[in-house]
């Protein structure tokens, strides 16, 4: 009897231990499945996100751009209409992730010399000679794509020469202007301007110019 019940434990125990393995394998198996499930959905994941950031790569480069301007037109000093000569020279760039911006995707930067003289369009020793920076936003009009309009903010430092000491004054002014396409790299700007120097009359502008973007 004894030798019966040792020889039945022995073999409950080696049926035991069976299952313990096989438990353990199929455990084993389970986890081998999930990191392989785990390694494929990462990597799937992964190639997703580089495919988006290479075409948003791709899009804001292909959204960006640059310009260079040339306008000249007259400012109309307040009070009074007294026309004042103002040619303007600039660079502006678009940047892909300013699009959706309100305020500006394009930032620029430019150079303004207007006659402060008596002699309207004509270069006289009383110039305003102002270097601006600003931030432009471009946007589509209905029904048309060879024309598009454009707001404009900018600020700098406008220097009164001709007086016995240059005087350095804060200017800002704000525009609203159109831009007539011809192709990719040639257009027309038509621009409508406000302006006020500190300690100065506020006036506008009337522009046009060329401007080559590529």
């Amino acid at each position: 009897m004894i030798v019966a019940a040792k020889s039945r434990a022995h073999k409950d125990g080696i049926r035991a231990a069976n299952v313990k393995q096989r438990g353990l394998q199929t455990r084993l198996r389970q986890a081998a499945l999930a990191v392989v499930i785990l390694n494929i959905t990462t990597n799937a994941l992964h190639g997703q996100n580089s495919g988006q950031s290479r075409t948003t790569a791709a899009e804001e480069s292909a959204s960006t751009s640059t310009d260079l301007f040339v306008m000249i037109g007259s400012d109309f000093d307040r009070p009074g209409l007294l026309p004042r000569a103002n040619y303007n020279i600039g660079i502006g760039h678009t940047f892909g992730f300013l699009k959706k911006d309100p305020i500006g995707d394009e930032l620029t930067f430019g150079y303004t010399y207007e006659n402060a003289g008596g002699h309207g369009w004509f270069h006289t020793p009383f110039g305003e000679h102002t270097e601006s920076a600003g931030v432009m936003k471009n946007f589509s009009l209905p029904k048309t794509k060879a024309v598009t309009g454009y707001t404009w903010l900018q600020s700098g430092i406008t220097s009164y020469t001709g007086n016995a000491r240059v005087r350095n004054r804060l200017d800002s002014g704000v525009s609203l202007g159109a831009i007539i396409h011809f192709n990719t790299n040639n257009s027309i700007w038509i621009q409508e301007s406000y302006s006020k120097v500190v300690t100065v009359p506020w006036y506008t502008t009337s522009s046009i110019g060329y401007t080559y973007s590529w």
